[in-house]
């Protein structure tokens, strides 16, 4: 019977033990070990730069940080950043600016990827449009 208190303990410990875990987890951020990684410095270089896009898109060997990128960009992507911090959202909106802008063809072929579906464009859209970002 779900009526009999034993059953109701159980029910309230189960609750208990679902919103103990969804705060540890929705707690939880990317590493910020390469928070310190000159960005501008990456942008400025070709070939630095075509080094990230090619490990995103396993063309190539990834370095430690493109790996942790690799690794977190489809969830980051689900989540809309949720555990970035705001330095690494930053990051975020410089770069992804910057291949709009200036290497559109990396952009399109990362977004041909990580967004075969156009899902996260349809969802991003409108934040990028107000943070002057042109999709």
């Amino acid at each position: 019977e779900l009526d009999t208190p034993t059953t109701k303990m159980k029910l309230i410990i189960c609750l208990f033990i679902v919103v103990l875990y969804s705060i540890v987890v929705s707690s939880e951020q990317y590493t910020n070990k390469y928070d310190n990684v000159d960005i501008d410095q990456i942008l400025r270089s070709d070939r630095l730069l075509k080094n990230y896009v090619n490990c995103l898109l396993e063309k190539g060997k990834c370095s430690p940080d493109g790996a942790e990128l690799k690794k977190n960009l489809p969830d980051a992507l689900k989540t809309a950043c949720e555990k970035c911090n705001d330095k690494q959202k930053n990051a975020s909106k410089k770069i992804i600016n910057f291949l709009l802008e200036n290497k559109r063809e990396w952009w399109n072929e990362l977004e041909k990827k990580y967004d075969p579906e156009g899902l996260y464009r349809k969802r991003y859209e409108e934040e990028a449009r107000k943070q002057g970002i042109k999709l």
